[in-house]
């Protein structure tokens, strides 16, 4: 179900729209950097279905399925959810002939766009919110039946812009931030776990900076829960076109079959 104008005005304001759409300029601009990354995901992806035979599934953060290999689903599955909080027009006009595919508009952190808009909105300089806290944090409940569940490369992306659009609006610092982060990955880990899953998620950046110092920062705050099986990989994010050239950027990435 697609959403209606007001919520489209939030994520507008949230800057969802720009964000969606920077990430295909980005995959661009790495002028195929991602390759191995994305094959990797695709690969992942084929192993866990052949390992689960599922007839339903269900992707979280499908965004523009560079990553994910739709046309092989289609041809195991009976039916796809494709969830993300937006669908590119690209991503829909693809898949608008495909019967077995449905798109979900839907936010797969458990409503916490809205919550984030509604405590935050209208909060300036001097009456900002005093601690994140306030944040109602809720596990996602989707109101249909999901099948296998693929967490696509979105575990450590549901904070990023509901605390972007905090930073001056609240009296967040490191530490609550920090918990903020854990308390949202956590939740989503505590679905997946409710289901059979896959989860593919980042968990450190490994940054190096134009004088060689190389600085490794965890992405995933959380605990990851045990696998049936795993997989470990390099995702070359940030080499081609980063930070005008004063950095570059790699992502160590793990996939679970849980």
């Amino acid at each position: 179900m697609a959403h209606d104008l007001s919520y489209r005005k939030i994520l507008h304001r949230m800057g969802y729209y720009n964000y969606q759409r920077g990430l295909i300029i980005h995959h661009l601009e790495e002028e195929g950097s991602w390759n191995s990354h994305l094959k990797n995901c695709r690969d992942f992806i084929l192993t866990a279905l052949n390992f689960y035979k599922p007839s339903k599934v269900t992707v979280l953060g499908s965004g523009w399925l560079l990553d994910l290999p739709l046309k092989e689903i289609c041809d195991a599955v009976d039916e796809i959810n494709l969830v993300d909080i937006i669908h590119p027009p690209e991503v829909k006009e693809q898949t608008g002939k495909l019967n077995k595919v449905i798109l979900r508009e839907d936010d797969v952190s458990g409503g916490l766009i809205n919550e984030v808009w509604e405590k935050g909105k209208n909060r300036v300089f001097f009456n900002k919110l005093r601690s994140l806290e306030e944040i109602r944090i809720s596990e996602y409940k989707p109101q249909f039946d999901p099948g296998v569940v693929i967490s696509l490369n979105i575990l450590t992306q549901l904070e990023n812009l509901p605390l972007e659009f905090l930073k001056k609006r609240s009296m967040k610092n490191e530490e609550s931030s920090l918990r903020f982060r854990k308390e949202v990955q956590s939740k989503h880990i505590s679905f997946l776990k409710k289901h059979e899953s896959v989860l593919i998620t980042d968990v450190s950046e490994v940054i190096t900076d134009n004088s060689g110092v190389i600085t490794e920062v965890a992405s995933v705050l959380t605990d990851l829960p045990e696998s049936k099986t795993k997989a470990e990989w390099t995702w070359n994010f940030d080499l081609r076109k980063s930070d005008y050239y004063t950095k570059k950027s790699v992502f160590k990435v793990s996939a679970m079959i849980l």
